[in-house]
C-alpha cells in the first residue's frame, strides 16, 4: 500500500472525480457514508453525539456525518466555530440540508464563548481541520482544540486529528492538536500516523476505502509504502512438491559469549522457524551443550575460545558448506578479539550478511568499517543503535528517518529502523513501514528472533528488501497471533519464534479466503 502526501491525495480525489466521472458533493458523501456507517456499527444506539465542523472539506465532510447520523435516530448536536474563513458552496449547501432537520441542532460558537462544554457527550466527531493544514492552529481555532480535548467523550477524528499535518512529526506536549481514540483515515495513512510523537493524537487508526481511481493510484509516485496483509502475501514464495532442504539455504549464525547463549539460541530458533533448509552456529565452547540440548536441528560451529568468538568458519558461498547467507550479532560480546574477527568477516563475506546488537555497537566504535558493508546487506537498529551508528541524535521520528535514508543511500544497505511501525529503508530511496506488531514485543530477545527471521528468508533465496520487509511483518504478526490468545504482558521473544508456524498459515490462507477486515492500529 501506498502512503502518499496530502497534495497527492489531493490529485487522487481530483483524478477520481474526473475518470468515474463523480462529483465533488457525491465524493465527499461516499467517504462521510463510510464514516457514519463506521460510527454506526461501534457505538450503541442513542449515543450521544457531538460533531464539530471547521470551514474546509473536512467540515464538510462532518456537516454529512451529522445529517447521516441524525437521519438514523441517532441524537446530534452540531458545533461550527465561526473561524473568520470564507466556506465553499458545496459547504454551505451541506449546512442548509443539515438546519431542515428537526433534530439536530445546530451551534454556531465564536471567539467571544469562554468556555463550551462538551463533557456531556458520549462522543466527539471531530471535523475541524484536515491533512492540508499548513501551520499549527492557534487563537480561537486552537481554543476549539482545547474544547474537544477537555471532554471525556470518546473522539472519532475524520481522516486526521485537527492540527495534525500529514507529513510532521510533533512534540507530543503541543496542546493545539485533538486527541483523538480513532482516526478514521480515507483510503490510505498519513505518513504522520508513522511517528511516536504523534501516537497520543492519532490513537487507533483505521483506514476506509472510498473508492479512489486505482489507475490514478497505481501511476503516482511515492517513497512511502505500508507493509499490510496484501504486500505480505505477495512476497511469499511457494515452496515446490518435491524441494528438498537444499532448496531452502544453509544459513549462518555467528552468536553468542558467556552468559548472552540465550540470544543466540533465540536466533537459531527462529532461522529454523521462519524455514531455513540448514543453519549452523558457530559459537564459543561453553554454549555448545546447551545449544546441542535445546536445539538439536542446528547443527554447531565451535570456536576455539570458550567465552567468546575469535574465529570464524569460511563464509565464501561457493565452497562447503557454501552459506547462503550470514547473521551476526545476538550475545556477541565486544572483545578485542571478537571484534577483530568481525572484522576480518566485513572484509572477505561473500554472502548476504544480516547485522544486530553487538554486531551494530562494533560498528559503530569503528565508523571507518562501515565502508566495508556490502550492497543490500541487513543492519537492523532500535533507534539509540542508530544513534550510535551515524553518531548523530535526532530531536524527532522523522529527524531519524531522514538519517536512516540518508544512512541507506550512502552505504547501499537495507536499515531495518526498529519501532512501533518498523520502517525498511532501503538504497533505492523507498521506506516500507509495518503494520503488524504489539507493545508485548518490547521484550528482551524480541530482536535477536527478527535476525533469526531475516537470516532464514536470505538464505531461502528472498530478495534482500522482500526479506526485510516479510521478515518483520512475520515478526509483528507471530506477535499479534500469540497476543490474541493471551497478552501483551506475558508474551516472550522465544513465543514470537515457536509461533512463526501460524503466521505462516495465516498469511496463506488469506490467499484463498475472505479479505481480513480493515486493521486498527
Amino acid at each position: 500500500m501506498k502512503i502518499f502526501e496530502t497534495r497527492q491525495i489531493a490529485e487522487i480525489d481530483a483524478s477520481t472525480m474526473a475518470c468515474e466521472p463523480i462529483s465533488e458533493a457525491g465524493l465527499m458523501e461516499r467517504a462521510s457514508m463510510v464514516v457514519a456507517d463506521w460510527i454506526i456499527a461501534r457505538f450503541a444506539p442513542g449515543t450521544m453525539v457531538a460533531v464539530v465542523a471547521g470551514p474546509g472539506n473536512n467540515g464538510g465532510d462532518a456537516l454529512v456525518v451529522a445529517r447521516l447520523l441524525a437521519l438514523c435516530s441517532w441524537p446530534v448536536d452540531l458545533y461550527i466555530p465561526e473561524l473568520g474563513r470564507t466556506t465553499s458552496a458545496l459547504y454551505q449547501l451541506n449546512l442548509k440540508k443539515v438546519e431542515t432537520l428537526q433534530n439536530i441542532s445546530v451551534k454556531k460558537i465564536t471567539g467571544n464563548d469562554p468556555w463550551v462544554d462538551l463533557s456531556d457527550y458520549d462522543l466527539i466527531v471531530d471535523g475541524l481541520f484536515g491533512s492540508g493544514l499548513k501551520r499549527p492552529l492557534a487563537g480561537f481555532a486552537a481554543q476549539v482544540v482545547q474544547f474537544i480535548n477537555a471532554s471525556p467523550a470518546q473522539v472519532v477524528s475524520i481522516d486526521i486529528p485537527s492540527g495534525l499535518m500529514g507529513e510532521e512529526s510533533r512534540n507530543p506536549m503541543a496542546d493545539n492538536v485533538v486527541k483523538a481514540n480513532y482516526t478514521l483515515s480515507f483510503q490510505f495513512p498519513k505518513l504522520s500516523f508513522m511517528f511516536r510523537e504523534n501516537d497520543d493524537f492519532v490513537g487507533k487508526w483505521e483506514i476506509l476505502p472510498i473508492g479512489l481511481d486505482t489507475a490514478t493510484i497505481a501511476q503516482t509516485i511515492t517513497p512511502w509504502f505500508f507493509t499490510d496483509d496484501t504486500v505480505a502475501r505477495s512476497l511469499l514464495i511457494e515452496r515446490k512438491k518435491f524441494a528438498h532442504k537444499g532448496h531452502f539455504g544453509h544459513s549462518l549464525l555467528i552468536a553468542g559469549s558467556r552468559g548472552k547463549m540465550g540470544a543466540a539460541l533465540l536466533a537459531a530458533r527462529a532461522t529454523l522457524r521462519a524455514g531455513a533448509g540448514l543453519l549452523t552456529l558457530h559459537l564459543p565452547q561453553s554454549g555448545v551443550a546447551i545449544v546441542q540440548t535445546a536445539l538439536p536441528e542446528a547443527m554447531v560451529s565451535i570456536d576455539p575460545n570458550a567465552n567468546y568468538i575469535t574465529d570464524i568458519p569460511s563464509t565464501d558461498p561457493d565452497s562447503y558448506p557454501g552459506y547462503r547467507a550470514v547473521g551476526i550479532g545476538p550475545g556477541l560480546g565486544k572483545s578485542e578479539a571478537t571484534a577483530a574477527t568481525f572484522f576480518g568477516l566485513l572484509k572477505r563475506c561473500g554472502a548476504q550478511l544480516v547485522f544486530d546488537a553487538d554486531a551494530l555497537n562494533i560498528l559503530a566504535e569503528h565508523p571507518d568499517w562501515l565502508e566495508f558493508l556490502q550492497p543490500n546487506d541487513i543492519l537492523t537498529p532500535h533507534p539509540t543503535e542508530f544513534e550510535r551508528l551515524t553518531g548523530q541524535k535526532a530531536a524527532t521520528d522523522l529527524e531519524r528517518l531522514q538519517q536512516a535514508i540518508a544512512f541507506a543511500q550512502r552505504y547501499r544497505v537495507i536499515v531495518v529502523l526498529k519501532g512501533a511501525h518498523t520502517a525498511v529503508v532501503s538504497p533505492d530511496g523507498e521506506t516500507w513501514f509495518n503494520s503488524t506488531g504489539n507493545p508485548g514485543m518490547a521484550t528482551a530477545g524480541s530482536g535477536d528472533v527478527l535476525t533469526g527471521i531475516l537470516l532464514s528468508l536470505l538464505s531461502q533465496g528472498y530478495p534482500p528488501k522482500d526479506a526485510a520487509r516479510l521478515g518483520v511483518y512475520l515478526h509483528g504478526l507471530s506477535a499479534d497471533l500469540w497476543v490474541e490468545e493471551n497478552s501483551v504482558e506475558a508474551l516472550m521473544a522465544g513465543d514470537i519464534a515457536d509461533n512463526l508456524g501460524k503466521a505462516f498459515a495465516h498469511l496463506k490462507r488469506k490467499m484463498f479466503g475472505k479479505a481480513e477486515k480493515n486493521r486498527q492500529f
